[in-house]
């Protein structure tokens, strides 16, 4: 137990450079507390004592902001920074060295039964308020932009952006021609704009009807 409490600090350090000693940490970031706060209601969840298991979860949550189900599988060196408002589903499943930030939600669709959560791979960054929805998996040492909605499988080493989000590097190598953040059509002038032209259309019609009239 008290190698996995040091690990979880030295993965602070070593990613936080807010981060000034270990005293700090251990008294101090909630995202370590929820993490502690995991590891005993997935105990209990484990030997089947699921009232219980849930119960301490809340506490966790109500302490931290944070929600981890005590069903989720977590690995080694997760780093949750800042954290409020992260959520994480039952069936989650989170590989070694992950870095999630505040907002983030680890959930499901609402579609699926059983696996209904992602599996996120080693070495993964999880950007603010991103949210990645569904039983799919995110490759090994990739990384979602903030604010990114994920809904469909992230191979290895890739980046996402967007909503939905699409990929716009594999390793390193852009896929995307342009990345444009900023000039971003606006779907409802786009749609006014179609029917203002249906409307002069039919309105021409009209008029040629009239006039053979």
């Amino acid at each position: 137990m008290f190698k996995r409490m040091r690990e979880d600090i030295r993965a602070i350090r070593e990613r936080d450079p807010a981060a000034r000693n270990s005293f700090e940490i251990f008294f101090l970031y909630s995202g370590l507390h929820a993490i502690w706060w995991y590891r005993i209601s997935h105990f209990f969840y484990k030997v089947k004592m699921r009232g219980i298991a849930r119960w301490i979860s809340q506490c966790g949550r109500f302490f931290t902001g944070i929600e981890i189900h005590p069903g989720a599988t977590i690995g080694h060196g997760l780093f949750i920074d800042h954290g409020m408002g992260v959520v994480i589903g039952e069936t989650t499943e989170i590989g070694d060295n992950v870095t999630i930030y505040q907002g983030v939600t680890l959930g499901g669709t609402g579609k699926d039964v059983g696996k209904r959560h992602p599996t996120i791979g080693n070495n993964v960054m999880i950007g603010s308020g991103a949210k990645v929805l569904g039983p799919f998996k995110v490759g090994d040492n990739s990384k979602i932009a903030a604010n990114a909605v994920v809904l469909n499988e992230v191979p290895p080493n890739s980046t996402c952006v967007g909503v939905p989000a699409r990929i716009v590097k594999i390793n390193n190598e852009r896929v995307c021609e342009q990345l444009d953040q900023v000039h971003i059509p606006d779907p409802v002038s786009q749609e006014l704009c179609r029917l203002s032209a249906k409307l002069e259309k039919l309105e021409k019609r009209l008029a040629q009807q009239d006039g053979k009239e």
